[in-house]
């Protein structure tokens, strides 16, 4: 059983799905690694570091290798040097992305979504959106401080009292509890917003103050899997009307609301963003599908008449060695259910609920049924 360490050719991705530490124990399960040469280079891990945990460091190491490892889809170039059957495990990004699908379920690989993870106990230590999006409110706090002019914390000082900063997180799912967290370790006063009626606790545990309009609508507000509902017309006229008069005051705010399958909802439109003080901050954690945030250019800072709107691009890519470190092990964690540890071979149960929520394509077919084409899904 041969597992390999692909290196990103995707511009900007500087992280990597495999650790020395996720190596030696892979190697433990009784496989062989190979690591394509410089993979790990931009997160801080040198090829020498791999090789000592006992990978082999050759380019070509994804040839005739049974697992993949990637962080982001593989290209149609990059599937063209995959054997036929190879497992592939990255986040593979598939909504709205029916040819790049297509693709590998041509190639004969069969491809495993890890952003689809099913949201079970058994399968928390493989949640890759929990472990990158916890770096990403991290992140955003910090690029938010670095960007805002003044301190965050109250400082009393002979020559005068700086205020403490306000902050106001949007959205209260991982990235905005860490950003929660994280904003009051640096002493800002912290408020947040979410639809989801379970996290006015959460926030309130965290020393923050809870924003919205909690009618019946908002109290029913959450999925079974604990992903936020579409909020009807009327009800993000009454919380945007709260909102709006509530950003007025801030000086940092930090957006993350995303629904997964569709466009990030608009939060922030451009008169809030006019209504706010000059040298104000506000960070999209969701530009890259379309953005909370009017005004917020990918990849760019934008500065509107003074303030400042942030929409770096991932995240937690920022962040390049704690965000594979933890991604590795999602990954290890993954495949450890794969692997038959007697036989040191693979034993895939197609009738395990992570393996069929994350299995995009298998057999030159795509099987997720969310993302089967819509003649097969009505024949």
């Amino acid at each position: 059983m041969k597992i390999a360490i692909a290196a990103e050719t995707e511009q900007g991705e500087p992280r990597v799905a495999g650790t020395p530490d996720t190596v030696k124990r892979m190697v433990a399960l009784g496989a062989t690694v190979a690591v394509e040469p410089g993979a790990g280079v931009k997160s801080g891990i040198l090829d020498t570091d791999y090789q000592a945990a006992g990978a082999t460091v050759a380019a070509g190491a994804v040839k005739d290798a049974d697992i993949v490892l990637k962080v982001r889809r593989p290209s149609v170039a990059e599937l063209a040097t995959y054997k036929k059957g190879a497992l592939v495990v990255a986040i593979m990004d598939p909504y709205g992305h029916d040819a790049a699908l297509k693709a590998m379920a041509d190639a004969g690989i069969v491809a495993f979504a890890m952003e689809l993870m099913p949201r079970i106990t058994r399968a928390q230590s493989m949640d890759v959106l929990s472990s990158q999006a916890n770096l990403a409110g991290y992140r955003a706090v910090i690029d938010a401080a670095e960007e805002y002019g003044r301190a965050l914390p109250m400082m009393m000082t002979a020559a005068g009292t700086v205020p403490a900063a306000k902050v106001f997180i949007m959205g209260v799912g991982v990235a905005g509890l860490q950003a929660i967290a994280t904003a009051k370790r640096l002493g800002a006063i912290v408020t947040a917003t979410d639809v989801r009626p379970a996290t006015k606790e959460q926030v309130e545990s965290l020393g923050a103050k809870f924003l919205a309009v909690e009618d019946e609508e908002f109290k029913n507000a959450q999925t079974a899997g604990g992903y936020a509902k579409e909020m009807s017309e009327e009800y993000q006229a009454k919380q945007a009307a709260l909102t709006a008069e509530h950003i007025k005051k801030q000086d940092i705010v930090i957006t993350t609301a995303l629904i997964p399958g569709r466009p990030a909802p608009k939060l922030v439109t451009r008169d809030m963003v006019a209504s706010m003080k000059p040298g104000s901050v506000l960070v999209d954690l969701a530009v890259e599908r379309g953005g909370n945030i009017e005004g917020a250019r990918p990849g760019e800072v934008a500065d509107v008449n003074g303030v400042k709107i942030v929409g770096y691009l991932n995240v937690p890519g920022r962040l390049a060695a704690s965000a594979s470190a933890l991604y590795a092990k999602n990954l290890l964690t993954f495949i450890d259910t794969l692997i038959d540890k007697k036989e040191k071979k693979l034993a895939i149960n197609w009738d395990d609920e992570i393996v069929k929520s994350t299995a995009l394509t298998r057999d030159g077919a795509i099987v997720h049924p969310n993302f089967q084409p819509k003649e097969a899904t009505r024949a």
